[in-house]
């Protein structure tokens, strides 16, 4: 660069004056690329090699979680560090134990837009086999409970858990209930990411299906993104632990999990761009029809499957909340404004709040329509 720099100013005195100032804006447009609007947000996605360091993991037949796990993590962010629009943060990068509140922490920081946990799973017997994903959310069923049991147990080995996790006992069911509202804000993204993630072992590599299930992993509460937790195979299969302890397994897993991360990034972007033109072309308002219309924007803010009191409190001071049930999740809305502009407005208060991943949602009376669909109304 700077060798360019100097050969250009050496051919100056033979250069025409407009020459001269078309040069001075291309050196410009080249030294300030992010300033010509060229550069997007990457998206980021955090890698999470469960355990590591004190905490080995799972006992399989001579296997080592906190090994296969870091190597999976590591492949998969080599894949996807090729991709220039993505961006990888990694929890752990050698044999290192590093606290649940940590992981979670490192993914909010970096304003992730994904966080994945890569695990192996074990059980009693050695018949068990294939991949499965999960979110967080109440167990249906004992097995859930003791996977998500065996993961939490790991807080055990920090100090001063008790007053890190308010009191969090991995042994009693109830407490998972606990959990549930923080991440479920992003619940629905969560699930989607997650379904990638099973389908690709499946279309790709032929895993047996177990499905993506919902159960209290510790790891996934404190997050403020979607999340996933992967369980990668059996290490009480010996031949399933073998293939997973192998390059090829770890190779294949990498890749099926790199092209879902892929998928879901494309995917979820899609679904945005079209109120993402809105918001471009949005510049100021627009005087609505002698039609009378009852459209409103509202800033949804959190969803679980509890109900909550709509609170100050309980929403980080945030005032003027509403919620709608919407089949099994109650929805958290944030103020009520008749223009989009203004919603606009009412979003950065929500997230100067803390609620960085809300968003604005459009009602044309109680029913809920699109962004684009509600400004048709004002052309």
């Amino acid at each position: 660069m700077h060798q360019d720099l100097l050969s250009y100013s050496f051919s100056f005195p033979n250069i025409k004056k407009q020459s001269f100032f078309k040069l001075l804006l291309l050196l410009f447009v080249l030294a300030n690329p992010i300033q010509m609007g060229a550069q997007e947000k990457p998206f980021v996605v955090v890698l999470d090699a469960g355990h590591g360091g004190k905490d080995p993991g799972r006992p399989g037949t001579g296997f080592s979680e906190k090994e296969i796990a870091l190597n999976i993590a590591l492949k998969t962010g080599k894949l996807l560090e090729k991709i220039p629009e993505i961006k990888v943060i990694y929890t752990r990068k050698t044999d290192v134990f590093v606290e649940l509140t940590q992981r979670a922490s490192i993914a909010n920081k970096a304003n992730a837009d994904l966080f994945v946990s890569i695990h192996c799973d074990a059980f009693t017997s050695p018949k068990a086999y294939g991949a499965g994903t999960f979110v967080l959310g109440l167990h249906a069923n004992e097995r859930n409970f003791k996977v998500a049991q065996k993961e939490n147990s790991v807080i055990f080995l920090e100090e001063d858990y008790e007053k890190n996790y308010d009191g969090f006992d991995p042994n009693d069911p109830e407490s998972v209930i606990s959990l549930l509202l923080m991440q479920e804000t992003y619940l629905d993204q969560s699930i989607v990411a997650a379904q990638t993630i099973q389908d690709s072992f499946v279309r790709n590599l032929n895993r047996k299906d177990r499905t993506v299930k919902q159960a209290g992993f510790v790891v996934l509460k404190y997050t403020y993104m979607p999340s996933v937790l992967v369980e990668t195979g059996f290490l009480t299969n010996p031949r399933e632990g073998a293939y997973l302890n192998s390059k090829k397994g770890q190779d294949d897993m990498a890749s099926a999990i790199s092209k879902a991360i892929i998928n879901f990034r494309k995917s979820r972007n899609t679904s945005f761009q079209s109120e993402t033109l809105v918001i471009e072309k949005e510049e100021e308002e627009i005087a609505p029809k002698t039609v009378e219309i009852d459209i409103k924007f509202k800033i949804q803010i959190a969803a679980s499957k509890k109900k909550v009191d709509l609170k100050p409190y309980n929403f980080k001071g945030l005032k003027e909340l509403s919620l709608v049930k919407s089949g099994k999740l109650y929805r958290y809305y944030f103020s009520e404004s008749p223009t989009y502009t203004q919603a606009q407005e009412r979003l950065q208060e929500a997230k100067q709040k803390g609620y960085t991943k809300a968003f604005i949602v459009a009602f044309e009376g109680d029913k809920k329509i699109t962004i684009s669909e509600a400004l048709d109304h004002f052309k």
